[in-house]
């Protein structure tokens, strides 16, 4: 909003400019100070309660190439609470990035003067992420039982492969993960995040034993191999069936959505072919980040809006399936544009869905514009990252100015990309689980299958490696223990604050963490 002269001294609170992270069913309260005129009116502009109309004009654009025009922006008269003093409560109702601004009308000429400073920016998550957000990653090819291969077979095995064969071995299923949800619920982990679930090669293109994951070959079904052969319930009815489970159980579903690319040979590339990136030769382009280049993967092209289109009904149609949000896998690497048009999609029919981005390995100012600007709702922290206590300290107190004034940065204590940590050793994992729970803003923490029973075989997504399941000693305890401390103390709720106070250098660290009233439970 552009500036104007003013006779006024006006200082409004929220200060001008800054950013908040806030919930469902809050209240922010603006004041605004310094108005000498006695008759003058105050008004707050904003963006808050008409997320329906950005929505509607941002699906327009995309759509039918309409203009946005942010018709979103509406005045609500401020109260006078005192001398000079007026105040505005906006309920928080709607998910989204919303923004605000007071200014004030002086009689007989009408001039509107405006707080000086650009506006304030509120990020609204849903309610059900007010706090122990603690994510619990599946990968449900790995809950099966492998064969044991005697030599005679892995001898077989290998001729087979140099002759051309394809040798895939059983997969783990959806039921077999229903098998374990009881084991998993007791860790009192409240999501339940799902490795991408599409189809994958497994002839043309197929990269390691099994396929990976991430080369989906079609976004609106599931690998028929995640499925037991059933003739009352097909493959997909079994996704519901886990989904189901998980939600009667309290747990929400959050599936890995690799949308930045498909497998080669994928439906997409089949029939849209003029929807992937080419290089200036014509070949199709793979995507890569750490300089590693994924072979098996081919690159979308998010200049096409019919793309954003189709990438919209996708996540609205698992939407429908029972998922409740989206790690959005190399989610830094598609347009803003292109997000904020699935956002819209979505939230028209799903106003509360997480959006949880993978932005590892992208630019930080890329993060910052999709989580405060664009409206993705958290982030993956880098927290695993950093070994050493000044690393960690330095991370820490970046990572907690960003959760408090963009969105939740999760910190996750192995992810499928990361070594083991038990493969140091078993108290070793147990010190950095602690460590990315006990820092985590509002709960966010995460863990991968294997984690609570100290798994040392780093997660192949090309293969099923062994999750140690059920093998003691094990953690189980121990993480139950922190997630009921992300769950039921107020310092771990939003508005907590935490201190690094040690005194002496070395690779200890000692933290103090403070609920939103500044006191220690």
């Amino acid at each position: 909003m552009s500036e104007r002269p003013s006779p006024t001294s006006l200082e409004q609170t929220p200060a001008p400019g800054t950013h908040w992270v806030r919930h469902q069913g809050e209240v922010l309260t603006i004041e605004l100070r310094g108005v000498t005129q006695e008759s003058a009116r105050a008004y707050v502009r904003t963006t808050l309660g008409q997320a329906g109309i950005r929505w509607g004009e941002v699906l327009a654009y995309a759509e039918h190439g309409r203009a946005i025009l942010h018709r979103e922006w509406s005045d609500v008269a401020m109260r006078p609470v005192g001398p000079g003093r007026f105040r505005a409560d906006l309920p928080l109702v709607e998910t989204g990035v919303f923004e605000a601004k007071a200014f004030v009308l002086t009689n007989g000429d009408e001039t509107v003067h405006w707080v000086a400073g650009d506006n304030v920016r509120i990020k609204v998550e849903s309610a059900e992420a007010f706090c122990s957000n603690t994510i619990y990653t599946v990968f449900p090819r790995q809950f099966g039982q492998q064969p044991a291969l005697g030599e005679g077979l892995q001898n077989a095995v290998h001729e087979l492969d140099g002759v051309g064969y394809h040798v895939i071995p059983p997969s783990g299923t959806f039921r077999d993960v229903i098998a374990k949800l009881d084991d998993i619920a007791a860790l009192r982990v409240r999501i339940l995040q799902l490795l991408p679930v599409h189809p994958v090669p497994t002839t043309f293109a197929r990269m390691g034993r099994f396929g990976s994951p991430f080369a989906a070959g079609d976004y609106c079904t599931v690998d028929p191999a995640l499925a037991e052969f059933d003739t009352a319930a097909p493959p997909m009815t079994q996704f519901r069936e886990l989904a189901d489970a998980a939600h009667a159980r309290g747990m929400r579903v959050f599936l890995d959505m690799p949308a930045n690319h498909t497998g080669w040979a994928s439906a997409l590339q089949n029939h849209h072919p003029e929807w992937f990136q080419r290089t200036s030769s014509g070949a199709f382009v793979q995507p890569g980040a750490w300089g590693v280049v994924w072979e098996d993967l081919v690159a979308l092209d998010y200049t096409h809006h019919s793309l954003w289109r189709y990438m919209g009904e996708v996540f609205l149609h698992w939407c429908q399936l029972g998922v409740d949000g989206f790690r959005c896998d190399a989610g830094y690497m598609i347009p803003a544009g292109a997000w904020q048009y699935i956002l819209a999609k979505v939230r028209s029919e799903y106003p509360d869905t997480t959006f949880l981005l993978e932005g590892l390995g992208g630019p930080q100012a890329t993060t910052e514009n999709l989580l405060g600007s664009i409206g993705l709702d958290w982030a993956y922290s880098e927290l695993f990252q950093n070994q050493d206590a000044a690393a960690v300290v330095h991370y820490l107190d970046g990572a907690w100015r960003t959760s408090h004034r963009l969105g939740t940065l999760v910190h996750f204590a192995e992810t499928h990309d990361n070594n083991r940590l038990a493969a140091v050793s078993p108290n070793y994992a147990r010190m950095r689980t602690a460590l990315c729970a006990l820092c985590a803003d509002q709960g966010a923490f995460g863990i991968t299958n294997g984690v609570e029973w100290f798994a040392t075989e780093k997660v192949d997504v090309h293969g099923a490696t062994d999750l140690n399941w059920g093998r003691e000693p094990n953690q189980c305890d121990h993480l139950r223990r922190l997630h009921a401390i992300l769950e039921t103390q107020p310092p771990f709720h939003p508005g907590a604050s935490l201190d690094f106070i040690q005194t002496v250098h070395g690779s200890a660290l000692a933290l103090r963490r403070r609920d939103a009233a500044g006191e220690m439970v």
